[in-house]
């Protein structure tokens, strides 16, 4: 039986509490890791661009010259349990299948970081530390009490009805709060309530298209006024849709499949058969949906796939917020 939203979100307030409070009191200990830790989180559940601002710190790391790598549960891949190493930084060791479909999304697209998936995270810390890496990027890692971070990111949309995980007194153990760009106020109040808290707005950002399987990045507008059919199965679909509306597109259907959705290939000729149907010029999905269809172009027949790449427009003092605590505790140590 499904859980209801609401319900949701008050067992997982309550259990977050009540980790949050055994770390405090000494009960349960945070391991730290020999390397720093940045971590990307958030306060509800999924949706909130927590995979783009991984990848903006991972690039924003490798071009101060750090080794990065990416940690990440990996979540319904089948290292999720066992833990792995899909990249070391030098070759792709795995599948998505395997890791999941959003490292294996990063690992693509930043092939010289570390990516390790799996449910004990300080393991996978140690793992990149011993390959060399200087510095994680632990991905959804807010709830993760038992890790130590250096840096603790939150991400928030002011207009988000959650469910939530947590409320908002766990921005204590925050170090930056990220607002999605809307109402100033929203920032003033939460900065007000949190002195100590660094809080910055960023905007979603389209960074261009790109043909299925191929390389090279084509300029945003370049279906402007073109009939396609959209589809994704991520977690919050009305945005996805709703970009490509401000690019101008003409969606002549659209298609939301449940979350991380394995694409079999049933799924891809109803897909195929709706385009036909619609006189679309066009297919068009995301990232995180275009890792699991690779090599199966064939499939959707003689209408071409197009996958949105999106990213995070963030402002310098937040870059040069994390540079500063990162330096900040250099010596700290890390056993």
């Amino acid at each position: 039986m499904d859980i209801l939203p609401g319900t949701y979100s008050l067992i997982s307030r309550a259990a977050c509490r009540t980790r949050s409070a055994l770390v405090r009191k000494g009960i349960v200990f945070q391991r730290r890791a020999p390397i720093p830790v940045v971590s990307v989180g958030n306060l509800t559940v999924g949706g909130s661009e927590k995979t783009p601002l991984v990848m903006e710190i991972l690039a924003f790391l490798e071009s101060r010259g750090m080794r990065a790598a990416m940690v990440s549960r990996g979540y319904k891949g089948r290292w999720e349990r066992t833990g792995g190493v899909l990249s070391d930084g030098d070759r792709l060791l795995g599948g998505w299948r395997e890791s999941g479909d959003e490292p294996f999304m990063i690992a693509a697209r930043f092939p010289r970081a570390g990516v390790y998936v799996g449910k004990h995270r300080f393991q996978s810390c140690l793992a990149a530390a011993a390959a060399g890496f200087e510095a994680v990027v632990l991905d959804d890692g807010f709830q993760h009490l038992k890790l130590a971070r250096d840096i603790d990111i939150v991400l928030h949309d002011p207009a988000s009805q959650g469910p939530f995980r947590e409320g908002f007194s766990a921005l204590r153990r925050a170090d930056i709060l990220l607002l999605k760009h809307s109402d100033p106020s929203a920032a003033a109040a939460l900065q007000a309530r949190f002195p100590a808290l660094a809080v910055h707005e960023y905007a979603v950002e389209v960074k261009g298209l790109e043909v299925l399987g191929g390389s090279g990045v084509l300029p945003p507008d370049s279906l402007r006024g073109r009939r396609v059919s959209a589809f994704c199965g991520i977690a919050r679909p009305s945005r996805f849709f709703e970009t490509l509306e401000v690019l101008g597109l003409r969606i002549e259907a659209r298609t939301a499949f449940s979350d991380h959705f394995n694409y079999p290939d049933p799924a891809i000729a109803r897909l195929a058969a709706g385009a036909e149907a619609a006189r679309s010029e066009a297919f068009i999905t995301t990232e995180k949906d275009a890792v699991k269809l690779l090599g199966r172009r064939e499939g959707f027949g003689r209408i071409p796939v197009y996958v949105l790449r999106i990213g995070l427009a963030l402002p310098a003092a937040f870059f040069a917020e994390i540079e500063r605590i990162l330096q900040s505790r250099k010596g700290a140590a890390h056993v």
